[in-house]
């Protein structure tokens, strides 16, 4: 199945996300608040899933509230490919578990599987569940789950900064759905450092438009939340205004490649069309599919993906 230009009545739909008045001095006063955290970086060395190509390693480092981080980190060896490394940020999935990257290592990036509060290996301090992390705190913008969730993976890129075999100068991000919203989010609030993202079938894209349009999960975690405090509404939409990629989108500058399943019943087209139309400063790269649900075109897309960072970030020694 080729791509499509062809968008149709959702490239259309006028979504109800507003813009917060105060949107960027929240988020600049919440980089301030992790800019002033100490990062504590630490990578001990996993020689069980080592291999003779590539070096694994466990990662911690410090985000806000004081929680500890966890997630994976592989790289080329230095015999294998010489350094220094373009860094790869992979993102995850709602409810999948931070992913080890070492088929990314072995094509020459330094490569960081992110496991923001609440995954595998960084849920000893938060853990508010599958369903859970969704509605955790939303009537306040300053306790919701994901304002913490967001900045753990921002610090990711203070780890590949700290790491002497990366060359800062090119950090990419990548991943699906919440993955795709996380990469999303990088770009625009530490569009600094990042050089480029790929984003599929982007979550966390108008909240409430998605949770009108499907009752699939996660999204109708926001629904059943509504069903039980209806009077709340008002303050989940306020909530969610500070957090949704759409508001993040004009923030972002860098190269991006932007996947959609026209036909995605978890994460609605329409919702992943208005998000691509704010991205006014990046001119992303569009692949949407005809008759592709929430895996939009992976498949066929995952060798555009793969060309697509190698072209901005040049890893070491060459894609191989």
């Amino acid at each position: 199945m080729a791509e499509t230009s062809v968008r149709g009545p959702a490239d259309q739909f006028a979504t109800s996300v507003r813009k917060p008045a105060d949107f960027d001095q929240f988020w600049s006063d919440v980089l301030a608040e992790s800019a002033a955290t100490p990062l504590n970086p630490e990578a001990t060395p996993v020689p069980l899933r080592s291999t003779d190509e590539v070096e694994t390693f466990e990662i911690h480092y410090d985000s806000i509230g004081g929680v500890r981080i966890a997630g994976w980190y592989c790289r080329p060896r230095e015999s294998y490919i010489p350094g220094p490394y373009p860094a790869l940020l992979i993102v995850p999935g709602y409810v999948s578990e931070p992913t080890l990257p070492k088929s990314w290592a072995k094509l020459g990036y330094a490569a960081i599987g992110v496991a923001p509060r609440g995954k595998l290996r960084s849920n000893k301090q938060y853990n508010p569940g599958y369903p859970g992390l969704l509605t955790d705190n939303i009537t306040d913008k300053h306790t919701y789950s994901y304002r913490g969730f967001y900045v753990d993976a921002l610090r990711a890129i203070d780890f590949a900064q700290s790491r002497p075999e990366i060359d800062g100068s090119r950090i990419g991000v990548h991943g699906g759905s919440q993955g795709g919203a996380l990469t999303l989010v990088l770009a625009a609030l530490r569009n600094d450092a990042i050089t480029c993202g790929a984003a599929g079938a982007p979550y966390l894209t108008g909240f409430m438009d998605a949770a009108s349009l499907t009752h699939s999960n996660p999204y109708e975690e926001i629904n059943d939340y509504l069903r039980e405090y209806p009077e709340r509404e008002p303050q989940v939409r306020a909530t969610t205004e500070y957090f949704d990629c759409i508001n993040m989108a004009e923030r972002i500058t860098c190269p991006m490649l932007v996947t959609i399943g026209n036909g995605d019943d978890v994460c609605p087209p329409e919702t992943a069309y208005g998000l691509v139309n704010a991205m006014t400063n990046s001119k992303p790269e569009l692949h949407a599919y005809s008759r592709c649900a929430h895996d939009a075109g992976s498949f066929w897309d995952a060798a555009k993906v793969k060309a697509f960072l190698a072209e901005h970030l040049r890893p070491a020694g060459g894609a191989r």
